[in-house]
């Protein structure tokens, strides 16, 4: 089968792996300016503490090189920023150019700039030195990566020994009774509110869909351990509709 051939889920759709990239970046090229409010429209403000929750486990120090990957608006590398102190190091990844754009102006905005760097870049062959980065963090981005099992691979070789990766993604609810809410509120709330606020429905819809296709914890948890990643554990937040992969480079 030719690269041409192969086909990936975007959504619930089945798309030629090629194609799978661009797609995601129109997606968030609509939602850039309107992603911080939809986030706690959709969350109701929880994302917040879920991503506090992650630069707590990080366990960063001062000196740190930390890589944010999918750094979005730059919640957590700003964070971040502030606890590394000058010493340290955080770049700040997207894959889009929009995202990436809107998080250097709120983290400029805030007057951080000295220590943060700002790349372009695929998870899947991210273009730094082998060894560098003491955390790695990753927050609701991985569901959209074609080849998770390459950026999983491609995070190990560029951590040092010793180095830790944390994934927060949406994942499968654990809670009795919850999945059932949980639909309802994807299928119907978000597209409608997506809609509303950004104008664009259709980006939500296939933001809910894309959730559905993540593998469940067990699984990330497995894909992880095959990238070669050791104590590999998972916390579940929020009845498991969030959950906190991490694990370690020894």
């Amino acid at each position: 089968m030719t690269e041409q051939e192969k086909t990936t889920h975007f959504g619930f759709q089945q798309v030629p792996v090629t194609e799978k990239a661009n797609r995601v970046a129109e997606v968030f090229h609509s939602v850039a300016d309107k992603y911080d409010i939809m986030n706690d429209v959709m969350s109701f403000g929880v994302h917040r503490l879920w991503k506090r929750y992650t630069i707590d486990a990080a366990g960063a120090k001062r000196g740190n090189r930390v890589l944010d990957l999918a750094g979005g608006t730059g919640d957590l590398a700003a964070k971040f920023a502030r606890i590394v102190g000058d010493d340290g190091e955080v770049i700040l990844s997207d894959i889009n150019a929009s995202m990436l754009e809107n998080g250097r102006e709120r983290l400029t905005d805030k007057g951080i700039g000295g220590n943060v760097r700002y790349v372009q870049a695929n998870a899947e062959c991210l273009p730094f030195t082998d060894n560098h980065f003491d955390i790695i963090t990753m927050a609701f981005g991985l569901r959209n990566v074609t080849d998770k099992d390459a950026a999983l691979r491609s995070m190990y070789r560029v951590l040092k020994p010793g180095g830790r990766l944390l994934v927060l993604e949406f994942s499968k609810p654990v809670v009795p009774g919850l999945s059932p809410i949980y639909d309802q509120y994807s299928f119907k709330f978000l597209p409608m509110m997506g809609k509303l606020i950004a104008n664009d429905a259709e980006s939500y819809r296939y933001l809910a869909e894309s959730i559905r296709m993540h593998p469940d914890q067990p699984t990330l948890k497995g894909m992880m351990e095959a990238a070669g990643f050791e104590r590999v554990t998972y916390t579940n937040m929020t009845g498991g509709i969030v959950a906190l992969h991490k694990g370690y480079k020894l």
